[in-house]
């Protein structure tokens, strides 16, 4: 049962990977819209850079995403949730780069920004099912939550929805690293398919599968 404890760490790896890559694909996003020009070559290099980071990172969280799925025993609103993500960041991040051709994505819209963070939000918080029982992992949920919903003030600022793409993955970083750093020190214990069955008293029946 040891080998599906190392395809989860795996998995964990791969999505700390794959929203390294997001980190990376807003920062491109906001160096290519601040010195955009179509002629540009700069541009054009930007923009493949931006693709690059983009696939690449939807196809690592595939992969970390699958791993999960196949390893943590239960956690069904995780398992749908964090797939779910995966492919509405994708779709974000897709439409973010191609707005100067798409007149109906508004890339400075509230209502979007709004919807985008309640969204991710949702989703980070069924990572409290990994281990609900843990204070210290609930507030690192809190935190990751509370960085997410701060991406809605870009669009207070002026800034594209680029700006919640790059909190959401920081946010969704450090959930990753704090879930792989906790696991190291065995602060918090995620049982996988092969373990001897261990019962787990959620604290809301929200969570109870």
């Amino acid at each position: 049962m040891e080998d599906m404890h190392k395809k989860l760490n795996t998995g964990l790896n791969l999505g700390l990977i794959g929203n390294a890559l997001f980190i990376l694909f807003s920062a491109v996003c906001f160096v290519y819209y601040l010195i955009y020009d179509p002629q540009s070559i700069t541009s054009k290099i930007l923009e493949i850079t931006a693709y690059v980071c983009e696939f690449s990172g939807f196809g690592v969280l595939i992969v970390s995403d699958i791993l999960i799925i196949k390893t943590a025993r239960m956690r069904d609103w995780l398992k749908i949730g964090f797939s779910a993500y995966i492919v509405v960041e994708a779709v974000m991040m897709t439409l973010e780069l191609n707005s100067y051709r798409l007149d109906f994505y508004k890339p400075y819209s509230l209502l979007l920004a709004i919807l985008h963070s309640v969204f991710s939000a949702v989703v980070c918080f069924t990572f409290l099912t990994l281990d609900p029982d843990k204070t210290a992992y609930e507030i690192i949920v809190i935190i990751c939550i509370g960085v997410i919903l701060g991406g809605m003030l870009g669009n207070v600022m002026g800034i594209r929805i680029y700006f919640s793409i790059f909190t959401n993955a920081i946010a969704y970083t450090i959930l990753f690293a704090s879930i792989k750093f906790m696991l190291k020190r065995e602060s918090i214990e995620i049982d996988c398919y092969g373990d001897r069955a261990r019962v787990a008293e959620y604290r809301s029946t929200f969570f109870e599968e």
